[in-house]
């Protein structure tokens, strides 16, 4: 059996997103800044487009500026917001030690910069406090950069809470909700959320093509030069077919989030409930709040990369975290700030689930996964030290 559970990393195209951007490759190819009848049917496609995220996103469509994907939003909404408080004297900035590496890197930067960044830490279950939040906020704080779900354990942060905080004390207020458009609701407006990032291939729709949300008011600083494209705030010649299918993926997500969100809850609850009869294992991310199809273990005695390639062999594809950075020998970030031990962080599995993953996979998961971490347990020295009480078990 062939199981796809990394939906995370990407999602497959939904057949109504394809047939959506295929005349846009083959018909109504033009250049949308062209004045022609050829490309003004692109850039009307084009405006369509963002009325429809805005719709789903509860914003205005002219707050709309498409991107190549969540880590330019990321990128660009952040240097945004330092631009505007470095010109008025603010040059202090709040996060979390468990964001996506596109917003620490960034922040990274912006602190040899000159920049002051304070990095909340998470509570075991994942979740900054909307009091941590207020007690961080400085009077030269000019942002606040806060993921809506965590990408690697689904942690859901208390968004709505922290944008009423931000809103009170007047600091612009980002959210990277890569991962949770398309599968929870979002009203930019009622959440008080100033800036939002998201990327289309993690609901179905065509890689390289995302949005940033960006409340009226707030400059846009560029991040890439050129025309004069995105009203002046993204140069380069919009991708037309992959723009048309990431608005009707997000839209046929949106439509059917309520049913798909059920289905996949049922799944992941049937999965975790499984994987945690394992002995020596646990879920990591809180129990309900998280995302519908997030399942995030971490199993005591193993390598998290063995685990992954033995499940290939066996048809399962899967992930021990974040595909950013699945190139990396070191242990989970996000891991270490829930307070997993170095040794238990190693051990880690995120099976991500679709609307498109059966309960039969789920059945195959969880016969096959047990056996697989008894087989490298029983090969481990460290599982034989544990066993035979040289080394304490942590879990």
């Amino acid at each position: 059996m062939k199981v796809y559970i990394d939906n995370a990393a990407t999602t497959k195209m939904s057949r109504i997103a394809i047939d959506a951007m295929l005349p846009y490759m083959e018909t109504y190819y033009g250049n949308p800044s062209s004045l022609h009848s050829v490309g003004q049917e692109a850039a009307e496609a084009m405006q369509k487009a963002r009325e429809t995220v805005a719709k789903y996103l509860g914003c205005e469509a002219r707050e709309i500026t498409f991107t190549s994907g969540g880590s330019e939003a990321d990128n660009q909404a952040i240097i945004s917001a330092a631009t505007m408080g470095e010109k008025k004297g603010k040059k202090h900035i709040i996060s979390t030690t468990f964001e996506h590496h596109a917003v620490l890197h960034m922040l990274d930067k912006l602190e040899k910069q000159g920049f002051e960044i304070t990095l909340l830490d998470v509570h075991e279950n994942g979740v900054v406090s909307p009091q941590q939040v207020a007690s961080a906020i400085r009077e030269d704080t000019c942002l606040v950069t806060v993921m809506y779900a965590n990408n690697e354990i689904g942690s859901i942060q208390p968004i709505t809470e922290i944008g009423s905080i931000c809103k009170e004390k007047g600091v612009i207020f980002h959210t990277d909700a890569v991962q949770v458009a398309g599968h929870l609701p979002i009203h930019v407006k009622d959440q008080n959320i100033d800036m939002l990032s998201l990327s289309g291939h993690k609901f179905h729709g065509p890689k390289g093509i995302g949005a940033l949300y960006v409340k009226k008011g707030i400059p846009l600083t560029n991040v890439i030069e050129g025309g004069a494209q995105e009203r002046g705030k993204r140069g380069g010649t919009e991708n037309i077919p992959a723009i048309v299918g990431m608005a009707v993926a997000f839209e046929d997500a949106c439509e059917h989030m309520e049913i798909h969100s059920q289905k996949v809850s049922k799944l992941r609850d049937k999965l975790i409930e499984g994987l945690s009869k394992i002995p020596h294992s646990i879920l990591n991310g809180d129990r309900n709040d998280r995302l519908p199809g997030n399942v995030n273990f971490c199993f005591e005695g193993i390598e998290g990369e063995s685990l992954l390639l033995l499940l290939d062999a066996r048809g399962i594809s899967a992930s021990s975290g974040s595909a950013c950075t699945s190139g990396s020998l070191d242990p989970s970030h996000v891991l270490l700030a829930i307070g997993r031990p170095l040794e238990v962080a190693h051990g880690s599995l995120r099976l991500s689930l679709s609307e498109m993953n059966s309960e039969e996979e789920v059945d195959y998961i969880l016969e096959v996964v047990p056996k697989q971490i008894e087989y490298l347990r029983n090969m481990s020295p460290i599982w034989r030290d544990l066993m035979s009480g040289k080394k304490q078990f942590m879990l």
